[in-house]
């Protein structure tokens, strides 16, 4: 098969780790659950589509994160991945078994795609693994990390970080910039790797050119911190610019409110109640919060008491506690605040109707 860039290791709506920084670095909540790229990290849950609740500070977390990138349309041997892209996975299923008994690795790959997601089969753990394992014998990077995330996670084989560091290091050496990334956090925690935050910092700041808005978020605060490199301030608030930018919400959160303290980038201050929104939007509580006071007092937009009572509500919905902002709701007029409450039982309604992502059980 000659069609690299479509390959998935793991499930599209499940194909993170997100791995713990603990000891002195301030880094990051504890967490491990498997994840999209574009969406919040949750912890020790599966994901959903909506942003995990609990996040009322600018903390964030680290994901061990990959990327399912799509190229070309599939010709010849890229039959299995046409039938693929074109939901016709048993199909897919028998042209991809052919192709690896011809001894093509990243057909493999493809196999232990369809069953670790249960693609018109069922789900088969074990079995998926196998196929990784064989791809990665054959020599498919997409192979190696796959089973580096299955050996990290515990996913169709016993829990072993120490070989999937090997293998996430094996992937890495190839310039595959999610395998630095998860290489990096073990760096980082000494989980598998030997505790190096130099180490860390190099693989974690090469994914975040690569352009992984998690890496990104994670480059921001090692430069905060000074962990594994020199303290920089600057850098910092770039390399959480750019994570935001790429929509990250705990990263437009966080990017947000330094903007608000005054440690954000001069030329981004306009970008406040943006990004405030947005990751309002996605459900971060303490974002909904602070979205409240910038409609009220209009920073860098018109003021819009309604809508500040909007959000505020919906953060109160999510137990976020500010009696100041409620006092100030409460001297709004009836109309106003009919028209707040109408709003923000609109937007829960259109939050719950979204549907859920599937995750690993």
């Amino acid at each position: 098969m000659k069609r690299t860039a479509a390959m998935s290791m793991l499930p599209c709506a499940a194909i993170a780790l997100i791995s713990t920084m603990v000891g002195a670095i301030p880094l990051a909540a504890e967490t491990s659950s498997w994840i999209t790229r574009k969406s919040a990290p949750e912890p020790e849950k599966p994901l959903v589509t909506k942003p995990a609740a609990a996040k009322q500070s600018h903390a964030g977390t680290s994901e061990i994160e990959k990327n399912i990138p799509s190229t070309a349309p599939a010709t010849g041997d890229d039959a299995a991945y046409m039938a693929f892209d074109q939901g016709q996975y048993l199909t897919a299923l028998k042209l991809a078994e052919e192709a690896a008994a011809r001894g093509e690795p990243q057909a493999n790959t493809l196999i232990g795609r369809i069953y670790t997601e249960g693609l018109g089969i069922k789900k088969d753990p074990v079995k998926a693994y196998s196929y990784f394992s064989k791809a990665a014998e054959l020599g498919d990077v997409q192979g190696t990390f796959a089973i580096a995330l299955a050996l990290a996670q515990g996913y169709g084989v016993k829990k072993d970080r120490r070989m999937a560091a090997v293998m996430f290091e094996k992937a890495a050496l190839t310039g595959h910039a999610e395998a630095n990334y998860n290489l990096g956090v073990l760096f980082l925690k000494g989980d598998g790797k030997p505790e190096n935050p130099i180490r860390a910092f190099q693989h974690i700041r090469f994914a975040a050119e690569k352009g992984l808005p998690q890496a990104q978020y994670d480059v921001a605060e090692l430069y905060q911190t000074g962990t594994g490199t020199d303290p920089n301030a600057l850098e910092s608030a770039r390399w959480l610019s750019r994570a935001a930018e790429q929509g990250l919400p705990v990263a437009q959160y966080d990017y947000a409110v330094k903007l608000l303290q005054g440690f954000g980038l001069t030329k981004d201050e306009p970008k406040i109640p943006v990004l405030m929104k947005a990751a309002a939007e996605k459900g971060i509580p303490g974002a909904q919060n602070r979205m409240a006071y910038i409609c009220f007092e209009g920073i860098k937009m018109e003021k819009n008491p309604v809508e500040g009572a909007k959000w505020r509500l919906i953060a109160k919905r999510h137990g976020v506690i500010d009696q100041t902002m409620d006092d100030m709701i409460a001297k709004l007029s009836k109309a106003d605040r009919k028209k707040a409450e109408a709003a923000a039982a609109a937007w829960s309604d259109h939050i719950q109707a979204e549907p859920e992502m599937s995750a690993l059980p």
